[in-house]
């Protein structure tokens, strides 16, 4: 589902309930950071990393602990990017050669809509008024929702690169629906606040997809080199 939206030389690898890879052991480093976790949290936590290190294997670098590291986003061998995802029943990892891609970021959610009081906090103006035509023209899917796992999409890509927090408003993203009754289309993102500098060029946006499928959300962003 994950590898619809991203080019193909990432390697994806995703896992439902179901799949072993829910039961995925921890690595000692990975153990310390989850100790004090309830047991959702930590087959959660194990079985995305579960994912990272099948797709290191894919990628011939040899699997190995996934740690945190500033503000809580993930340590990748050397020569590799990526990005991990994971919500009730599902969790994916994205990696890709850093000399391919200069940064990306997933996400998933359910598709449903977000919780009272939380797509104000999370959207602009602007923004609020295009979700209200998509939900006019195609009302099925949750378009609010669809707008958030956008923009952690855009975070996840954005932080590698600057080392600084982004914030929900601090980005204007459009959602372009594809042809008919697809649920799957792109996306735009406008950075309003300055963004990190690639090649001797500011980068002003960033670009992705998105997808609705099975009931999940799914959103990919990706930064090429210039």
């Amino acid at each position: 589902m994950i590898e619809e939206l991203l080019p193909e030389s990432v390697v994806a690898v995703e896992a439902h309930r179901d799949d072993p890879l829910w039961e995925a052991p921890l690595h000692p480093q990975e153990e310390a950071l989850v100790a004090r976790a309830v047991a959702k949290r930590r087959r959660e936590f194990a079985a995305v990393r579960g994912c990272a290190r099948r797709a290191m294997e894919k990628l011939g670098v040899p699997a190995q602990p996934v740690v945190n590291g500033e503000r809580g986003a993930p340590r990748w061998p050397a020569g590799l990017v990526g990005s991990m995802t994971h919500c009730d029943g599902y969790c994916a990892a994205a990696l890709v050669r850093a000399t391919d891609l200069l940064s990306l970021g997933i996400d998933a959610e359910p598709h449903g809509p977000l919780p009272t009081g939380v797509a104000p906090s999370v959207s602009l103006p602007a923004e609020a008024e295009r979700l209200a035509r998509l939900a006019a023209e195609r009302p099925a899917l949750h378009w609010d929702r669809i707008l958030f796992s956008a923009k952690e999409s855009v975070y996840k890509a954005w932080f590698p690169l600057t080392r600084k927090w982004l914030d929900f408003t601090e980005a204007d993203i459009t959602l372009l629906p594809g042809p008919g009754e697809e649920r799957r289309g792109t996306l735009s993102a406008e950075l309003l606040v300055p963004g990190p500098v690639v090649g001797g060029r500011r980068l002003r946006t960033f670009s992705g997809r998105w997808a609705v499928r099975d009931g999940l959300v799914t959103t990919a962003v990706v930064v090429p080199h210039p």
